[in-house]
């Protein structure tokens, strides 16, 4: 259960329908770290991080960035400097397809990172490459347009449509209600064949 005031990933991506996980690869620097608000896309080129530095400048307080990077996943995008740039803009986290290195600095910032892995290999800023903020980008199969619901824990990262996620937050949360009430009945001596109906 969460101690979170808003539900964790693994119930908004149950309360959606079983909709919006990201690949299993979206992994937090550290465990404790949890992000929730609405996406900002990046899409940046393979190998260069120029796009994710002008995202900092123009996403709204409270955004996530969520980024992909064409596939070239095994670049360092994101450090601690960028950590600290985002901090400082009110941002609330970070997504990408793609590695991030200062993973010991970045544990111990209040800063979510998650990442498809850590890798030191470094970025160039070319501004002749192209790239775009706020545009719908594709990470996995699911399609992340801006203002999409993000939420990421220790178990994953789902994204939930705009218009669909005060709904599905509030379904989450019921949710989480309906599995206290369960852990009880289960302390109780109840076993989870009994409680769920299944065949012994």
């Amino acid at each position: 259960m969460t101690t979170s005031p808003f539900p964790g990933a693994a119930s908004i991506h149950e309360a959606a329908g079983r909709i919006g996980a990201l690949p299993g690869r979206f992994r937090p620097v550290t465990p404790e770290m949890r992000a929730y608000g609405p996406a900002y896309p990046v899409r940046c080129p393979g190998g260069d991080n120029l796009w994710l530095h002008r995202a900092i400048a123009a996403a709204p307080p409270g955004s996530i960035l969520v980024a992909e990077t064409g596939g070239l996943t095994e670049f360092g995008y994101w450090g601690e400097i960028m950590t600290r740039a985002a901090r400082a803009r009110g941002l609330a986290g970070l997504v990408i397809d793609g590695g991030v290195r200062d993973t010991a600095a970045l544990a111990s910032l209040d800063f979510a990172v998650f990442s498809s892995g850590a890798c030191i290999r470094g970025t160039g800023k070319d501004p002749a490459r192209g790239g775009a903020l706020a545009v719908p980008v594709l990470l996995g199969d699911v399609l992340v347009r801006p203002g999409d619901l993000a939420v990421g824990d220790a178990d994953g990262v789902v994204v939930v449509p705009a218009d669909a996620a005060g709904a599905t937050v509030e379904a989450a949360r019921r949710r989480d209600l309906d599995e206290t009430a369960i852990i009880a009945r289960l302390e109780a001596g109840e076993t989870t064949l009994g409680i769920y109906g299944l065949p012994a």
